[in-house]
């Protein structure tokens, strides 16, 4: 054999092996479509259909508030999480935000999927909780948020774990609510509250409509996603934004949805996610904590998904949901006291007599926001200096339900 023949033959298997080595190192990137059929809208992942069930994910340890970079977090919280929501069967987690560090977030992301093909919602508020406060009809807000958008997917748009795009969260409490209200003198100039807040909901829903438009020339093998909270103006959004793939639906409605699905349907007619929903675990009524009845809602809710998934005997719009949420968040109650962030405040924050068991407890005020995870925090860490997870009646329940 020639020298020459040799070296190529050599090369050749170095290269093999290089290859094969490295392709260990490689995750597989799903490809994710949504389909329409007579039976209703299913999402895709490498051409088999996939109901999302999830998990709304911050998880921020006790005595830590919002601001905590948990994605650097040394002790490694999402792998702990990870294999107990594996064991769960879910296989999604949203996230309403983005870490500073694309190193971090990378590794979280890459992480997740890797070691237990649990896939990710990368989500942005769009500068709704910005000081000042935001405004949609400022073409330099709306320039920054833009920009900040755009270069989440540019810097994210390669990692395999990525599912869906999510913009927003309920920022169209802003016009249909009065929650963080903006305007412009244009607005103001207009002749009563209801031409004003369509007005807004035209800005805004056009303005995130042009975010899908541009996400999709950077990224155009993932859906994108508009998150709201209920569906009262999304009659408004159906003629302005005609390049959202999926509605990302926030609801507290108590056992299920009622007529949710159809109003989403017969407004914009397109595929839903349940982007957000729940029940917290403390009842108001009684002062206890009360994981019986939360299971029993999550329990109730998931089974109005499944009836108003593709094939189902409901509207057939709907391809799953993340359950708000994970674990309990010790901050929410006094989120400007850090020292009460170590106490796991029992008040009740807001009324919703949608949820009966406990809706006519002291003040009526039944919604208790740090109590509604599926797991619990135990302030005692473990050696890995993580607060232990002490699963819930309602983990329990979705497990069974998810993994039979």
């Amino acid at each position: 054999m020639k020298k020459a023949t040799l070296v190529i033959l050599i090369s050749f298997l170095f290269f093999g092996i290089f290859w094969g080595v490295r392709r260990q190192f490689i995750s597989h990137a799903p490809k994710v479509t949504l389909e329409t059929s007579a039976d209703g809208s299913r999402l895709l992942v490498d051409g088999k259909p996939f109901v999302v069930k999830g998990m709304c994910y911050s998880p921020v340890p006790i005595g830590k508030d919002y601001e905590y970079n948990f994605w650097g977090d040394r002790n490694q919280p999402w792998l702990t999480d990870g294999k107990l929501m594996k064991q769960m069967g879910v296989n999604t987690v949203r996230f309403y935000r983005i870490g500073k560090n694309p190193s971090e977030v990378r590794t979280v992301i890459r992480d997740l999927y890797k070691n237990y093909g649990i896939h990710s919602l990368m989500g942005t508020y769009l500068g709704f909780w910005s000081w000042p406060p935001p405004n949609y009809a400022n073409e330099e807000f709306r320039n920054r948020v833009k920009d900040e958008t755009l270069e989440m997917v540019r810097l994210y748009k390669d990692s395999p774990g990525v599912l869906m795009w999510v913009l927003g969260n309920e920022n169209n409490y802003s016009f249909d609510r009065d929650i963080q209200r903006w305007s412009s003198e244009a607005i103001d100039a207009l002749p009563d509250p209801d031409a004003q807040r369509r007005e807004k909901a035209r800005i805004y829903y056009s303005f995130v409509n042009e975010l899908a438009k541009e996400i999709k020339k950077i990224d155009p093998t993932r859906p994108v996603v508009i998150g709201v909270g209920e569906a009262s103006s999304l009659d408004l959004a159906s003629p302005v934004s005609p390049d959202i793939d999926v509605v990302g639906m926030l609801a507290y409605r108590g056992q299920g949805f009622g007529n949710l699905f159809r109003q989403v349907k017969e407004s914009i007619d397109k595929p839903i996610l349940m982007i957000e929903f729940g029940a917290d675990s403390f009842n108001a009524a009684t002062r206890e904590p009360d994981e019986v009845n939360q299971a029993e809602f999550l329990k109730l809710q998931w089974k109005d998904i499944e009836r108003n998934l593709a094939g189902g005997k409901g509207a057939g719009n709907c391809l799953g949901g993340t359950v708000f949420e994970w674990n309990d968040e010790w901050w929410k109650g006094n989120e400007n006291i850090p020292h009460t962030w170590s106490v796991h405040d029992e008040a009740g924050h807001w009324q919703n007599s949608s949820y009966h068991f406990d809706a006519y407890g002291t003040d009526r005020m039944n919604m208790n926001e740090e109590w509604w995870g599926v797991v619990s925090l135990d302030p005692k860490k473990k050696p890995n200096g993580l607060n232990e997870r002490v699963p819930k009646e309602s983990y329990s329940v979705l497990k069974e339900i998810w993994t039979k």
